[in-house]
């Protein structure tokens, strides 16, 4: 797939998706988007997926080969599990050195609280069902429709217009941004390397997203303790 129709997809999507989820979430997502109830935000983020998808789904068809488990590698075996445990360490030591040199230089920014407070937040309002649909949103949900589109599509794409070091740095750093949280930055870029340099070495997805499972799992469960 070329890059510009990956872009486009990727911009029309986030668009649908943002105004779809704005509607579903409504004034609670003006007002504070964090004390938005976990199954409406739910909805709002299922609605973020839809359109995605169906984005990735379109773009393969008119560009692609008409496959998209083809032209975003969405195939898995069985050694692709060790996915789980390596998200898992990138969590709990990757990450953690990542922020070592930070915390140090800025203590008063990079401090545990602020970067714990997406996870936590969410964790404070979620019980019962809306654990559930929690856990759904982040451990599964999450995990499959990001690695298809920002290693899948777009990764994929730039990969064959430039070299691959280019499209792991693009996909990487694209990943990091939009989830629009500064100080997760150097966090989030270097899990989206890990999560890159597997779709690389293996040629799929599957590794890809049971590291993302492993990665989200590990951080919801660190939310929780």
């Amino acid at each position: 797939m070329d890059v510009p129709v990956a872009i486009v997809t990727w911009i029309a999507a986030f668009l649908v998706g943002q105004t779809i989820s704005a509607l579903v979430a409504g004034r609670a997502a003006v007002d504070d988007p964090d004390l938005i109830p976990i199954p409406t935000l739910f909805a709002a983020v299922a609605a973020t997926w839809i359109a995605y998808i169906a984005g990735a789904w379109h773009a393969s068809v008119r560009a692609g080969s008409g496959d998209p488990v083809e032209d975003y590698r969405l195939r898995f075996r069985l050694v692709d599990l060790v996915g789980i445990p390596l998200g898992a360490l990138t969590q709990l030591a990757l990450v953690p050195v990542v922020y070592l040199p930070l915390t140090r230089l800025w203590p008063d920014v990079f401090t545990d609280d602020r970067l714990g407070e997406t996870a936590e937040r969410l964790v404070d309002r979620a019980d019962g069902v809306a654990m559930a649909l929690l856990v759904l949103m982040v451990c599964v949900g999450a995990p499959i429709v990001e690695e298809i589109v920002y290693r899948g599509m777009l990764q994929g794409s730039f990969a064959a217009r430039f070299d691959h070091t280019v499209a792991l740095l693009v996909g990487a750093t694209w990943f990091t941004v939009i989830h629009f949280r500064p100080i997760e930055f150097p966090g989030l870029f270097v899990f989206a390397l890990v999560v890159g340099v597997c779709l690389l070495l293996t040629g799929r997805l599957g590794m890809s997203i049971a590291t993302h499972v492993g990665f989200n799992v590990t951080g919801l469960l660190l939310a929780l303790a």
